[in-house]
């Protein structure tokens, strides 16, 4: 029973960090262009209802650009 405190203590106090991690810019971007290849030619991040959120701009090769707007927690494309 010892044994089990300390990892299960360490587990709780992780959990919130966890929970609140976030993707970078780099994998916003790899995110973006998934969706629409291209050259990128902005990524800030902003708030959008409450939420942290990144919108990468992209410019196709046939000269179409795009923005790609991405929840910046959970990395799920909220707009494309």
């Amino acid at each position: 029973m010892k044994n089990l405190v300390f990892p299960t203590l360490l587990a709780l106090l992780l959990l919130p960090a966890v929970a609140l991690a976030e993707i970078d810019k780099k994998q916003a971007t790899e995110i973006a262009q998934g969706v629409h290849p291209g050259r990128v030619l902005a990524v800030k991040q902003a708030q959008e209802n409450g939420k942290s959120v990144y919108r990468v701009k992209t410019l196709s090769d046939s000269g179409d650009v795009h923005i790609v707007v991405i929840d910046a927690g959970s990395g799920e494309i909220i707009s494309k």
